[in-house]
């Protein structure tokens, strides 16, 4: 019976460090990801341009809003 109840307490601290591990590594994702952006305003305007638009200033910031809308 001793040995049935270290087990489930094993298990059930895994559980807890498995549920804390991946907030943490959430928030440090987001973090990361709001201070190095996966595109910024250059990437957006080459974009544009290789698609045969010329961006304005407007256009690329509705853009990053979009972008920024899903992060």
């Amino acid at each position: 019976m001793e040995l049935f109840l270290d087990i489930l307490k094993v298990i059930g601290l895994l559980l807890v460090g498995a549920v804390i591990g991946f907030f943490v590594a959430k928030k440090y994702m987001m973090k990361y990801l709001k201070k190095n952006p996966p595109i910024n305003e250059e990437m957006i305007k080459a974009l544009m341009m290789q698609m045969g638009r010329t961006p304005s200033q407007k256009q690329v910031n509705q853009m990053m809003k979009q972008m920024e809308k899903y992060m």
